[in-house]
């Protein structure tokens, strides 16, 4: 079984980049040559700020949804928690996110609720 990690990624103007990789030391590298994703060349240098090991690709691609979905204050309340070693695809955030989602759906008790 191969690992793979969810990472941010701190961008010279301070916006925030999430992605996933199965070789994060070469990703980063990619990033930071121009030739990781079009968002990141045009916002060079970038900062590693966040890393999180999942035990298979499709753990790690759930994750990194569920990281995307969160508001930029979510992503830096995560950054300073200091990672997310948990042992589920979402990490020890992972409750959280999943309120978060359904609060934003209006669903409060895990059904949805009528109008």
């Amino acid at each position: 079984m191969e690992k793979a990690w969810v990472y941010i990624l701190r961008c010279a103007d301070g916006t925030l980049y999430t992605g996933w990789t199965s070789d994060l030391s070469a990703r980063v590298d990619a990033h930071n040559r121009g030739r990781g994703a079009r968002y990141t060349s045009s916002r060079l240098p970038v900062a590693l700020v966040y890393e999180e090991t999942l035990p298979t690709r499709g753990d790690a691609l759930r994750r990194e949804t569920a990281i995307k979905k969160l508001s930029r204050a979510r992503k830096e309340k995560l950054l300073l928690s200091g990672g997310g070693e948990g042992p589920s695809c979402l990490g020890k955030h992972g409750g959280d996110i999943i309120k978060e989602q359904k609060l934003r759906k209006g669903d409060r008790h895990g059904k949805r609720q009528s109008r």
